[in-house]
């Protein structure tokens, strides 16, 4: 406090007591209150924080109850927007791109088997998963297969910020396995008749019991933003079989509060950044067109009778020739102008010379939030190796941790449920996997891999791999599935067949050179004449 504040204190204390006392505990209460982050972010006197408008609730409040505008924003932003599309698309082909594959790694130490025992397990199931996962059998609609749900399910969880999925058993021709893929979409899970409880017990469709745990989901049995006519009637789905502890739903969502039910959409915290960056490239789209027709207007001193020359746009041409009262201008167009109007000359100097760098400052701060390197959202890589380098290996920390999730949420569920009818069925020999949960556990480890990292300089990437295998920092079957996305073991066979097939063609060009007589050599019997 400064030399007039005390002065004006005393000043006051000795006029009255009382109103001194109550100043000097209000100051007390203020130097209390401006401690700490009090005189920082929390301040609420600094003028540069006394006018911000803030308010905050639970994950409910602020996340669960703005999930329907979010959401739709969101995928029109996805069907309108070149820079939400390109996102979301980059997203989906580096997490996904042609599909997680399956490389089982069963732990045969806790089963007590032999390393080629288990390997010949390991191709028994990757056989059996390829008679169910490649075929569109195993999606509900019998649409797609395993790889291509998988491409949906995440591009649904980038748009909606959920995809539901259930798994329900359903006997097919021709097909052993009976485990069905069905994705739903978020808006179907809802809360019944469109209200949360008041006791938080359920919300946004998923319900809880008092401990917090989630016990079943509530989905609507049309899409509650269609234009079906019939009533809206929910169905109650437990999350767990009671009897068998089956899972029976599977809620792909990322969470970001605690207690939060709900997922947000991808590109919700820069929902409004890419709305106005696709206005003003619009703006800039339509400006440029305008001023790359020249238009001439012609004025003159009185009218006359008859057309003028060129006066008008042919009906035909004409975007909206009912509308009398727009002005339609076209390439080389001459407007015929009435008497005491006259034509302004306008330049409007597009293209705007500026409109590239101010996009890129825009896409650099959109990236950053979405933790997609502005060089990989625009795919522009225009700088030097290093920076560009840096980039990606920022971009595949992401890409990995997204797919770590998706695999662990969604794969290994569903691979898990399969495995789980395989042995049921007999078609997959597994002693103990239905008796002991470490056993389960072992016979369904497994690996999920993706699609390749981008390789900026080929040979030193492999020289790298080759380095990383020599020091047992990895495997050769998990650098093949990095670098090239195909599987270490069909290589090596396919290897061997191309090898013995070259030595059989070079055995034959060896001998087929021995046996042939040598330039100029008389051939055999002859006696030269």
């Amino acid at each position: 406090m400064g030399i007039l504040g005390k002065t004006l204190d005393n000043i006051i204390t000795s006029i009255d007591p009382e109103k001194g006392l109550k100043r000097m505990a209000a100051r007390q209460k203020m130097d209390i209150l401006n401690s700490g982050y009090g005189n920082y972010g929390a301040s609420s006197y600094k003028k540069s924080l006394a006018g911000w408008l803030y308010s905050g609730g639970s994950s409910r409040e602020d996340i669960e109850d703005n999930l329907n505008v979010l959401r739709q924003r969101s995928r029109d932003l996805y069907m309108g927007v070149p820079l939400a599309t390109g996102a979301i698309k980059t997203m989906r082909t580096n997490v996904v791109g042609r599909g997680l594959r399956l490389k089982p790694t069963i732990d045969r130490e806790v089963l007590g088997i032999e390393a080629e025992d288990a390997h010949a397990l390991e191709r028994q199931i990757e056989r059996e998963w390829a008679l169910w996962a490649d075929s569109p059998d195993c999606d509900a609609a019998r649409l797609d297969n395993f790889y291509e749900l998988q491409q949906l399910a995440f591009l649904s969880w980038l748009m909606s910020g959920d995809c539901l999925v259930l798994m329900p058993m359903k006997p097919r021709k021709n097909q052993p396995y009976d485990l069905r893929v069905r994705l739903i979409e978020a808006d179907r899970l809802s809360s019944p008749g469109g209200y949360d409880t008041i006791d938080d017990h359920i919300i946004g469709g998923v319900e809880t019991d008092s401990t917090g745990e989630v016990v079943a989901y509530h989905f609507s049995k049309h899409h509650p933003l269609s234009y079906s006519g019939t009533d809206m009637e929910w169905v109650r789905v437990p999350a767990y079989g009671e009897k068998t502890g089956r899972r029976n739903v599977i809620h792909i969502m990322a969470r970001e509060r605690i207690d939060q039910r709900r997922g947000v959409p991808f590109l919700a915290p820069v929902i409004e950044a890419l709305k106005q960056l696709g206005r003003y490239t619009d703006a800039e789209l339509v400006a440029a067109v305008v001023s790359g027709m020249f238009t001439v207007f012609i004025e003159k001193e009185s009218p006359e009778d008859g057309p003028p020359i060129g006066s008008s746009i042919p009906e035909e041409m004409q975007v909206d020739a009912e509308d009398e009262t727009t002005i339609e201008l076209a390439p080389g167009a001459v407007i015929d102008l009435n008497e005491g109007e006259k034509a302004n000359a306008t330049s409007p100097g597009r293209p705007n010379a500026n409109f590239s760098g101010f996009v890129e400052a825009i896409c650099r701060q959109i990236g950053a939030a979405l933790e997609i390197p502005y060089e990989l959202l625009l795919k522009t890589f225009t700088a030097s190796y290093s920076a560009s380098r840096g980039a990606l290996e920022e971009a595949w920390k992401m890409f990995k941790m997204y797919r770590t999730w998706l695999a662990t949420d969604f794969c290994q569920v569903i691979y898990e449920e399969w495995l789980a009818e395989a042995v049921a069925k007999g078609r997959i020999s597994a002693p103990g996997f239905f008796t002991d949960p470490l056993y389960r556990k072992a016979y369904s480890k497994a690996e999920w891999n993706g699609p390749a990292r981008g390789i900026l300089n080929p040979v030193q990437e492999v020289s790298a791999a080759e380095k990383r295998v020599q020091n047992g920092f990895s495997t050769r079957q998990s650098e093949t599935m990095e670098m090239t996305g195909s599987d270490f073991y069909a290589n090596v066979e396919q290897l061997k067949q191309e090898e013995s097939k070259l030595k059989e063609v070079k055995n034959i060009a060896s001998t087929e050179q021995t046996t042939a007589p040598a330039a100029g050599a008389e051939p055999a019997g002859g006696n030269g004449k």
